[in-house]
């Protein structure tokens, strides 16, 4: 009887040795399930981290990015921009007259922009001065710029009453927009187009005061 007990005993003290070798594996592997899951939410939480800042500079890039700058100028400064100085180091000249809320001259911008990008390297000055409000110097203008991708000077003229400029320009003018005048070297007109431009014709002419400088 005594036996019997004693390895009833015997059994339950194997047993309960098990139990604790299974608790204390049980145990591990649950640490080890702990460290794995601080880890995993520590590479998620990088993961996240990372993509927002991407996010948040993709969103900033274009807020950011500096407009065009445009230059005001009155009378005596677009007589100056037209005369240009030294006419021995004179180029032939395109001035645009322009503005913002003119449909036919945005229409036309693009146009415009290609023939800078096309004869800038090939010795042509061009210039483009809008007619509009002050106020939208820094705003709509420059903003409008950008997404036409233009890269010659832009100046707006500052005048309560613009109309001794356009006499200065063209006394057969009468200020409609958009106005466009190609210059030789020697600052006469050799074209000029009242309205939208034809893209042909301006080209031709520009070739041929370039090919006599």
């Amino acid at each position: 009887m005594h036996k019997r007990n004693l390895v009833k005993q015997t059994v339950s003290l194997r047993a309960f040795v098990k139990q604790t070798v299974s608790l204390r594996s049980f145990l591990i592997r649950l640490g080890g399930l702990r460290i794995q899951l601080v880890l995993l939410l520590a590479a998620t939480f990088c993961i996240l981290l990372s993509s927002n800042a991407a996010f948040a500079q993709r969103r900033k890039s274009p807020t950011t990015k500096s407009l065009p700058a445009v230059v005001a100028v009155d009378a005596a400064d677009l007589q100056a921009l037209l005369t240009r100085g030294d006419a021995k180091s004179a180029k032939p000249l395109l001035v645009n007259y322009w503005a913002t809320w003119c449909e036919p001259c945005r229409d036309e911008f693009p146009d415009l922009v290609k023939i800078d990008a096309a004869y800038r390297s090939k010795g042509l000055d061009f210039i483009a001065v809008t007619l509009d409000d002050l106020a939208d110097i820094k705003t709509g203008v420059p903003k409008f710029l950008r997404e036409m991708h233009a890269q010659m000077p832009v100046y707006l003229l500052n005048l309560s009453d613009p109309e001794p400029a356009i006499k200065l320009v063209d006394p057969n003018w009468g200020g409609s927009l958009p106005a466009t005048f190609l210059y030789n070297a020697k600052g006469e007109v050799v074209y000029k187009s009242l309205g939208r431009i034809k893209v042909d014709e301006l080209r031709a002419a520009i070739e041929k005061v370039m090919s006599h400088e």
